[in-house]
């Protein structure tokens, strides 16, 4: 049988967490649940105790840093990963748990936005827009169509949970996970789910100015790092049409009068060509690193798979 464990990261949830635990419990009474607090100042922890949660504690601030400590901490060959704010419906969990299991998918999406159930019960617009330009953006820079990029609602493989280096802090995660399975070709599936606001009095911990930055530049930072032909060819071509620009004056002077008297214009367009191909260069270097960190990746994953057959068949045996 294969062994579940429901992940729910929390921060002052006290009005939501029990019913988030029970309802789970309700739809796989065989999985572990774990509520991870993140330094909650209300019942959060007595609450979900009393729901009959695993609790543990994460003190370094941030959804990313609870993230990492539970797929660091726990052991298990599926992954519900919830919101503990009641937004995500419990009932719809087998629906997203099937692809993983049939080996179908490393990361099953639960996708709000495609039924249109998440417009519709969103009271934050800013949200909604920035949502659909994080999705706009990943999915034109790493030619993907995912629908839903922000979703709280996922399920993951043990394959994937083992072998992804989580980096973010904060709600970033989400993207970063996002972008590393299209960048290393992990199955990716997209199930359409219920959503729901949170109920009265519960607030979101998700500043729509100051985190909606950080994503954007997360999504900046690993867009260079995964793609960073395609970034330094675009920087080297904007230096390029720079120094055109700035040399052309200096071309036309020369062409007529054989001598050039816009020596700073010509200093100038000489530095911005001499930036461009540098910058070309650089991004020919890192590509040829991308590559290599690529195929080291596919090793660990052959590695890894191995070393779980081996641990199944003395299990068996």
């Amino acid at each position: 049988m294969n062994k579940l464990a429901v992940l729910v990261p929390c921060y002052n949830e006290e009005l939501t967490v029990s019913k988030v635990v029970k309802d789970f419990k309700r739809e796989l009474p065989n999985a572990d649940i774990y509520v991870y607090d993140n330094n909650s100042k209300d019942k959060t922890v007595e609450l979900a105790k009393a729901a009959g949660a695993i609790v543990r504690k994460e003190a370094k601030q941030g959804k990313g840093n609870v993230v990492r400590t539970m797929f660091k901490e726990i052991d298990a060959d599926v992954y519900i990963l919830v919101d503990g704010d009641d937004t995500y419906p419990a009932e719809e969990v087998k629906k997203l748990i099937q692809p993983v299991l049939d080996r179908e998918a490393d990361m099953v999406i639960g996708d709000r936005l495609s039924n249109g159930t998440y417009f519709a019960e969103n009271k934050r617009g800013f949200h909604g827009f920035g949502n659909n330009l994080v999705k706009n953006l990943i999915n034109w820079l790493f030619k993907s169509d995912i629908r839903d990029i922000m979703t709280g609602y996922r399920v993951y493989s043990r394959r994937f949970v083992k072998n992804m280096p989580i980096m973010s802090a904060g709600f970033q995660i989400e993207t970063e996970m996002t972008i590393f399975s299209l960048v290393y070709r992990m199955k990716i599936v997209e199930v359409p789910i219920t959503y729901r606001d949170r109920p009265e009095g519960s607030e979101s911990k998700l500043n729509t100015l100051s985190d909606g930055f950080k994503v954007l530049m997360t999504l900046f930072d690993l867009f260079k790092n995964y793609r960073p032909m395609l970034f330094f060819s675009g920087m080297c071509s904007l230096f390029l049409l720079l120094g055109i620009i700035v040399g052309i004056p200096v071309i036309v002077e020369f062409i007529k009068t054989a001598y050039i008297t816009k020596v700073p214009s010509a200093v100038l367009a000489a530095a911005l060509f001499v930036i461009a191909f540098l910058l070309f260069l650089v991004g020919v270097i890192l590509d040829s690193i991308k590559n290599q960190s690529c195929i080291l990746f596919e090793n660990q994953l052959n590695q890894f798979e191995y070393h779980e057959a081996e641990k199944n068949r003395g299990i068996r045996e």
